[in-house]
């Protein structure tokens, strides 16, 4: 079998992609090329596209291409017509060299050029509360250190779990602004009636509730960074009034015409690609591109598994407030989590560690352990819905005791760690008998 071409290289200075070239050779718009500048090119009809195109059957971010250490790797942006390869539509694919795509009425032919693009990595094993030595990480901690100098708008893309409040907040903290308040609103969070209140305030009076005028997120942030999470879940009836925010620097309370001047620099973030969401009409073209000033793809878990061990020793000292707590977790698990593809990225990990710790049983760190030696609460006797009441009851009652326990009784302290209310933890000792007379724990 032949040995897939290289696109990606990963050195002691830096990451070296493979450049490529886009080259329609049939079509409205035979004769156009376009090279990669770095690790992505993208084709499409918008302004900010390497290969743009004018064929009006070609969405506006229709395709985009990235050089990984597997290939040259071919993904979809949710085009309305598709990207063709090889006769099928496709949405991701890892294409060879002089693979030929159809976008709209054009072929593309996708060419590897003999030269490289260096990427450079930072001496750096952290940066803010952000921990790793693989050179992904070290990778990124070089464009952070860029990125936070300045004070341009920063979009943050990347799945869920990977940290990306992290991230803004070490931008902030290693910026001009880092004096500054740093500010999170999670556009997910707040209903989209209620959205433009959180992010501006209202005046006393704006509407049926607004008893008394109220500060909003950008007044709050003034003089440091709003940190826009989940950007993606912004309403179209919002859009437009935080694309005038960051055109022209100021803004309005809700009931309010008077303009006041904002102050802040603006990092959004995002799990999906914007860029999709602007083909489908879901977000506004020229907001993104407001937004996207400054772009940086946070990575997942599984392409930087050799910081597994370092979390791992991080999340233990967390959890435990103790210093020099490596040994709480043995060898041999630390391997097994080494090797996990982790779908859910560091969130995830920290989960599992926190559940090895709280059941003090290395062997139980995953949930839903299966096996012939797994325990078992399965009665047939029982019908389905009674035997999983069953099971999740008896689960969540030694969740409790064994989190009371790690805890030492603390029941701020345990609800904290788990990212629980204080409420509902007594609600849970309640239900399961764990809750004593004093209010504390009954065992």
């Amino acid at each position: 079998m032949a040995e897939r071409t290289r696109t990606l290289e990963v050195r002691r200075d830096g990451y070296a992609f493979r450049r490529f070239r886009l080259r329609v050779i049939e079509g409205p718009d035979r004769g156009l090329e376009a090279a990669s500048s770095g690790e992505e090119a993208t084709a499409g009809t918008a302004p900010g596209n390497d290969l743009l195109l004018r064929d009006p059957t070609v969405s506006r971010h229709h395709l985009a291409i990235r050089a990984t250490a597997g290939g040259l790797e071919l993904r979809d942006l949710g085009s309305t017509n598709g990207t063709i390869l090889g006769g099928y539509r496709v949405k991701l694919a890892v294409l060879e060299p002089g693979a030929l795509l159809r976008a709209g009425e054009d072929v593309i032919r996708v060419e590897l050029l003999d030269e490289e693009v260096l990427e450079p990595v930072s001496a750096r094993a952290q940066f803010g509360a952000l921990i790793g030595d693989s050179p992904a990480m070290r990778r990124l901690f070089a464009v952070l250190e860029r990125f936070a100098a300045g004070q341009g708008t920063v979009l943050l893309e990347g799945e869920t779990g990977t940290g990306k409040e992290l991230v803004a907040e070490a931008i902030h903290r290693e910026g001009p602004r880092r004096g500054g308040p740093f500010v999170v609103v999670d556009c997910g969070a707040v209903p989209p009636t209620l959205l433009e209140s959180e992010l501006f305030g209202h005046a006393r009076g704006a509407f049926t509730g607004a008893e008394r005028d109220r500060r909003g997120a950008v007044a709050a942030a003034r003089g440091g960074t709003l940190f826009l999470d989940e950007i993606g879940e912004l309403s179209l009836e919002v859009q437009p009034v935080l694309l005038r925010l960051l055109e022209s620097g100021t803004f309005a309370r809700v009931g309010e015409q008077r303009r006041q001047a904002a102050d802040i620099r603006v990092i959004a973030a995002t799990n999906r690609d914007l860029r999709e969401e602007v083909n489908r009409g879901r977000f506004r073209a020229d907001l993104f591109y407001r937004l996207a000033v400054l772009r940086v793809r946070v990575p997942p878990l599984r392409e930087r598994l050799q910081d597994v061990p370092l979390l791992v020793r991080h999340f233990c000292r967390q959890l435990t407030g103790e210093e020099g707590d490596e040994g709480r977790l043995p060898d041999d698990l630390v391997t097994a989590l080494s090797r996990q593809r982790w779908p859910g990225n560091v969130r995830e990990l920290r989960a599992a560690v926190q559940r090895a710790l709280i059941f003090g049983d290395a062997t139980r760190w995953r949930e839903g352990q299966v096996g012939p030696d797994a325990p078992t609460l399965v009665d047939v006797g029982m019908t389905y819905g009674e035997a999983k009441e069953r099971a999740i009851g008896a689960w969540e009652a030694d969740y409790v005791r064994r989190l009371l326990e790690q805890y030492g009784g603390n029941q701020s302290r345990a609800a904290r760690a788990v990212g629980m209310s204080r409420a509902h933890l007594r609600a849970l000792m309640g239900r399961y008998g764990l809750l004593g007379a004093e209010g504390g724990p009954s065992f």
